[in-house]
């Protein structure tokens, strides 16, 4: 059953109802920012340059976050209040109860702030929300959305996309959970014509009113089931970028299910759907033929032609299945935004990847060493696993309720071991068990480690001991794949870290 915060009623304010664009009139306006990240920090600081009344909430008390706290009081914030005190009510602003409460994405609905606003029948929106009724303002140039949101994949599909507008001549830029907020991009001197805004399960929960020119959703797979209380919540959360498409409706057609999603969306009137597949395509579909990448939706006769947008070998230097697939998706995003065959490929071979995103880090003595720490679930991994024959995984993390069961039965046969990171690795462990007796299986940190003189808490140490392991048990044709399939916050500040640590682990065991 989908919980009823993830209805995200809006309530019956008049006022809400009229903040519609930047210059809408937003002064006297009372609303509680919660978080002070990037996000809560730009929905603060926008709100209180728009005039409203500002008080700012987070849980954690840190030098950075009162940094920041100092920053929003010069400003013009009312208050900002830190401690995890700070985060069980919703406080008053300005003497009176507030019109409105804007979170920050990492919190759940279950908060005891969220619920607390809910139940006080305070509108809650996230900052894309807020983003969005403020994307219009009088003198500038309004800048269309392509939205990308998907289990996996998101953050390579967002900055490829902007790639290829970029090289159509258009003012283009990746935002939203990518890094850079919304916010900041709409209050940039630069008008942009079109933003690729890469957008999390947690942002489409709390977004109500989104009109985006063309979305998709990439793929769907069990992540964050914590968060949303359950794997149907989180599929809802993920379609509701959908609604109110203008132009496309991107899908996965290699996904059972997906298109079904677009089916049930509320669209607006002549918004068509758009496949993307790795195989073939046909109708209204972009695909692969050969190794050429084509077009059969956005062509005038796509019955009988279609039109070559590249090569595969033009979406990376391991141009992986799940590779191919984002590329595709970017290609049918841009195509709906007007992008010419092209310019798909010229951005193509621009795009640079970020870090930690099946990155080859070297070969070595026939060994190829893979760094994906960004494989924070099973689906993520899954990917990453299905594009090398030999693998030494070194694997775990925080699960965040997932199983493991299915990635392990279906690729046990290309794995020659398994080490394992992380404090907590039974669930992989036992999937492990259950589903490839024959692989070794070592554990660095966590149950059954092997060296009791690795700090479990010290993920640079960890690291440096898995790659050790790891290059006495590789042989030639091997690849070392660090793709954790869990989160990385048990060992680790983030993602980044892991693989950074993976990385520079490497560097030095192999004397690069």
């Amino acid at each position: 059953m989908i919980h009823a915060g993830n209805e995200n009623p809006m309530v019956d304010n008049p006022r809400l109802a009229e903040l519609t664009s930047w210059d809408a009139d937003w002064r006297g306006l009372r609303v509680v920012v919660a978080g002070i990240g990037v996000s809560g920090f730009a929905a603060a600081d926008t709100l209180i340059e728009l005039g409203a009344r500002v008080v700012v909430l987070d849980g954690n008390d840190t030098s950075r976050n009162r940094q920041r706290a100092d920053t929003l009081r010069i400003v013009g914030a009312l208050d900002v209040n830190l401690g995890q005190e700070a985060m069980t009510y919703v406080p008053d602003v300005a003497g009176d109860r507030p019109d409105l409460v804007v979170t920050s994405p990492g919190f759940p609905p279950t908060h005891p702030l969220l619920a607390a606003a809910r139940d006080e029948g305070v509108q809650i929106w996230g900052d894309v929300e807020l983003a969005w009724r403020v994307r219009e303002r009088a003198g500038r140039k309004t800048a269309e959305w392509v939205c990308i949101t998907g289990t996996n994949g998101k953050t390579t599909t967002v900055g490829m996309t902007a790639s290829m507008l970029q090289a159509a001549g258009l003012k283009a830029i990746a935002v939203g959970n990518v890094g850079t907020p919304i916010l900041d991009a709409l209050r940039d001197p630069v008008e942009y014509d079109v933003l690729a805004v890469e957008l999390s399960s947690f942002q489409l929960h709390w977004a109500h009113s989104l009109a985006p020119l063309a979305s998709v959703v990439l793929n769907l797979a069990q992540d964050h089931v914590d968060w949303h209380e359950g794997y149907e919540n989180y599929v809802a959360d993920k379609s509701r970028v959908y609604e109110n498409t203008k132009t496309a409706c991107v899908y996965n057609a290699e996904q059972e299910g997906s298109e079904a999603l677009v089916e049930a969306a509320d669209v607006q009137e002549g918004c068509r759907a758009i496949g993307f597949t790795t195989g073939s395509p046909g109708l209204s579909m972009v695909g692969v033929v050969e190794d050429l990448l084509v077009d059969r939706a956005f062509v005038a006769d796509r019955t009988n032609t279609a039109a070559e947008l590249g090569n595969v070998a033009d979406t990376g230097a391991l141009p992986t299945r799940h590779v191919v697939a984002n590329a595709l998706a970017a290609a049918a995003l841009a195509r709906a935004a007007g992008v010419a065959p092209e310019a798909v490929r010229d951005g193509l071979l621009a795009f640079q990847p970020g870090n930690h995103r099946i990155q080859l880090v070297a070969e070595s003595d026939g060994v190829r060493w893979v760094n994906d720490s960004k494989a924070t679930n099973p689906h993520a991994a899954q990917a990453s696993l299905s594009a090398f024959d030999s693998v030494i995984w070194i694997a775990g993390g925080l699960s965040k309720g997932v199983s493991y069961d299915q990635l392990v039965e279906r690729h046990a046969s290309r794995l020659r071991s398994v080490i394992l990171i992380g404090t907590d690795n039974q669930s992989l462990l036992s999937a492990l068990k259950r589903h490839a007796p024959a692989v070794t299986a070592v554990a660095i940190s966590g149950p059954g480690a092997v060296d009791s003189a690795v700090d479990p808490q010290d993920g640079h140490s960890v690291m440096r001991a898995a790659v050790q392991q790891a290059r006495a048990l590789a042989a030639p044709n091997d690849t070392v794949l660090m793709a954790p399939a869990a989160a990385s916050m048990d060992q680790f500040r983030d993602y980044a870290d892991r693989g950074d640590a993976f990385m520079n682990s490497v560097r030095e065991e192999l004397g690069l």
